[in-house]
């Protein structure tokens, strides 16, 4: 019998994430937490002779949210020229999971044609007793995984 060894696991502490936004790439020093999601589209095909009603895959969506300090400007300026241009952007966000003292290795996970929900124009919080973050949830059309975890067997 195998048994995961706790060193193997990934810490989320050591991620990396950049944005590319018009050719040019930032690092998302800013970033607290980040994930991306597919959730498929399915259909509804009855069948004769069964109860149940089977589903089969017709498409997917691709979402996700990244959390971010309140410290960049760099989205709401985005917004206001797609506000005043009617030009909206588009971003590709890489996000690299590689803990050093894992065997899994690294996995990276490059999500496409990314465009923001919704934006944060302006806050404020005088209880806070945290730094102000702020949610930034997205919208991906297609993504890549140049490099995959190692399988530890």
């Amino acid at each position: 019998m195998s048994y995961m060894n706790v060193q193997d696991t990934i810490s989320g502490k050591q991620a990396k994430a950049t944005v590319t936004i018009n050719g040019q790439q930032e690092e998302l020093f800013y970033a607290k937490t980040g994930e991306a999601t597919i959730e498929k589209t399915k259909a509804d095909v009855p069948m004769l002779g069964r109860t149940t009603v089977g589903k089969k895959t017709v498409g997917w969506t691709g979402t996700g949210t990244l959390t971010i300090y309140y410290m960049t400007s760099k989205f709401r300026e985005l917004t206001k020229d797609y506000v005043k241009t009617g030009k909206d952007f588009y971003f590709e966000l890489t996000i690299v999971n590689e803990d050093p003292s894992s065997r899994a290795g690294k996995q990276t996970v490059v999500l496409k044609r990314c465009n923001l929900d919704s934006i944060l124009l302006a806050k404020f919080d005088a209880t806070a007793e945290d730094s102000l973050e702020e949610e930034l949830p997205f919208t991906f059309e297609d993504f890549d995984i140049p490099d995959k975890f190692s399988s530890l067997q």
